[in-house]
């Protein structure tokens, strides 16, 4: 991940994947317009500069993936995002998705556990100055971070085997969590709605495949 040129052909792969996001069933404008404007080549290595806007999930560090621009559209789109919404990622990777978040006006807590992930993140983020309220921890995802909750909205960005029942208690009343849950090769994508008094309610969207979410940290 470094800072190189976006240039006006990156610029027009972006604007082709958006097209086929829509097309795919991706509704929001916002979520849209944000996947359109940060630079997802500058999340991956060099070598996949060319191939960065394929609707593709690729490796990055650490035995991890950048998820596909479709389920990071999704999942964005499912979490309902509000300008200054206070919101907790649960696996940073790339930092692409927080990016997103970010791009969409949220305040981003991003956990990582992988501690070789998380040190390259910290030297080779490329948009601090852009995006100042994306704050970076080294943790345990299952733990959430309850010093500087509660969240409006909660974001698992790995194979859940179960919803932590840490992370419901840093839902704030009204707010919303996403995660793919299931143990094994395919999840669940599952939203959860905390009401006003604090009962749950939940729905799911089908079928994804996401690399395991892990407990402890290393």
């Amino acid at each position: 991940m470094s800072n190189r040129d976006d240039t006006y052909r990156h610029k027009g792969l972006r604007q082709k994947l958006v097209n086929g996001l829509s097309k795919k069933g991706i509704q929001s404008q916002d979520v849209l317009n944000a996947i359109n404007t940060v630079p997802r080549h500058f999340f991956l290595d060099s070598a996949l500069d060319k191939i960065a806007y394929q609707d593709k999930a690729f490796d990055i560090h650490c035995g991890q993936t950048i998820s596909q621009p479709y389920t990071v559209a999704f999942q964005s789109e499912l979490l309902e995002i509000k300008r200054l919404d206070k919101v907790l990622e649960i696996g940073t990777g790339s930092a692409y998705q927080a990016t997103i978040l970010a791009e969409l006006g949220a305040q981003v807590y991003t956990i990582e556990r992988q501690e070789g992930l998380y040190r390259e993140i910290q030297k080779s983020f490329p948009f601090r100055k852009r995006y100042p309220f994306i704050k970076f921890f080294f943790g345990d995802g299952f733990k959430g971070l309850p010093t500087y909750g509660p969240f409006d909205k909660i974001i698992i960005t790995a194979g859940a085997p179960f919803i932590p029942e840490a992370l419901l208690d840093q839902l704030k009343p009204n707010g919303i969590l996403v995660a793919p849950v299931n143990e094994g090769d395919a999840q669940i994508m599952t939203r959860v709605k905390k009401g006003p008094k604090g009962g749950l309610t939940s729905d799911t969207f089908g079928d994804f495949s996401f690399v395991p979410m892990l407990d402890g940290t290393e």
